[in-house]
């Protein structure tokens, strides 16, 4: 009898400490810290640093967004994986870290277990642009026919070996027996400094990032990698349209919680990320990116990650892409 006295009482007191430390969440003296696992001015940031902002008066507390760049993201999500699950440390990452553990040897994480995904913030579709002057016709059939005609001779630029845009062109390869020359660069603005001067032929950019340069008519958008048409560019079909099915390459942003982070917090969190991304000023920040937040729930994202590393998984192997 005393013993099981004893036992709900401990019980119950673990309960009520549990319930203490989620009423408390956050703590107005001490801020909240978005882990940014790449350099400054990224895409990462230009959706990571609205939605703190947005979250921060949601919260009534200071979100800080500290960047951590190196090694791809890897070196960042490193550091966020020891920081402690106490619901002050949360990890911005990207399609990158589904693509990693393919490309780095002994990652000294794992983010489908050091992590507990949270939500998709932003999703930016890939698009095919060209220089308007290296193709005889640039329409995707044309420019298909011209490369098969002579294999070797036409290129594309990517931001990086091991990035979404440098495998977003090899799966365009493998899946139409294509030889491209794939060019790296360190960045998206080199590679698109060069594509407009026309120094490479073609990019499987974002379209947030090809943009500007689709509107002033200095590249060529040939077909956008997803399965419905950009509001932004209506005009513009997509790869199924043209006949290339399977062709859909987002560059998704998400954030994460280090795994332990208690339960109810995690809850919370999600909830209001919900909230943060469905306000007006969010939304018609996004709008301008070009991105969409498609609807998930954290179960379904953490199957999707899981997806998403394999699909990059095959890529890889097939392709032989390497970081060097």
């Amino acid at each position: 009898m005393l013993r099981n006295l004893l036992f709900l009482l401990l019980a119950s007191t673990l309960s009520v400490s549990a319930a203490a430390q989620t009423s408390a969440w956050p703590s107005p003296n001490k801020p909240i810290t978005f882990i940014n696992p790449f350099p400054p001015g990224g895409a990462v940031d230009a959706f990571g640093r609205p939605l703190a902002k947005q979250l921060s008066t949601q919260l009534n507390d200071s979100i800080v967004v500290d960047n951590r760049g190196g090694a791809g993201g890897t070196l960042g999500a490193a550091a966020a994986a020891k920081m402690a699950p106490d619901g002050y440390t949360w990890l911005l990452g990207a399609v990158h870290h589904s693509i990693a553990p393919s490309m780095y040897v002994n990652l000294p994480y794992d983010i489908t277990k050091d992590f507990e995904p949270i939500a998709i913030i932003g999703s930016v579709p890939h698009v095919i642009v060209v220089n308007p002057t290296k193709f005889p016709k640039n329409d995707l059939k044309s420019i298909m026919e011209a490369i098969r005609k002579s294999p070797g001779k036409y290129n594309y630029a990517s931001t990086g070996n091991g990035t979404s845009q440098h495998l977003a062109g090899e799966l365009f390869k493998m899946q139409n027996k294509l030889f491209i020359t794939h060019i790296p660069y360190r960045g998206t603005g080199p590679a698109l400094q060069d594509l407009v001067a026309g120094q490479v032929d073609m990019m499987f950019d974002t379209l947030a990032g090809a943009a500007p340069f689709i509107k002033s008519g200095q590249l060529i958008a040939v077909a956008v990698a997803s399965n419905k048409r950009s509001e932004a560019f209506p005009n513009v079909p997509t790869a199924q349209e043209l006949g290339i099915s399977g062709f859909i390459v987002s560059s998704w942003y998400a954030m994460w919680a280090i795994k332990g982070t208690p339960k109810d917090i995690v809850e919370k969190m999600s909830n209001e990320v919900q909230i943060a991304l469905a306000s007006p000023e969010i939304k018609e920040r996004w709008a301008g990116l070009g991105a969409s937040v498609p609807k998930m729930t954290r179960p379904e994202l953490a199957s999707y990650i899981n997806q998403e590393i394999v699909r990059w998984s095959e890529v890889v192997k097939k392709s032989g892409a390497k970081l060097d």
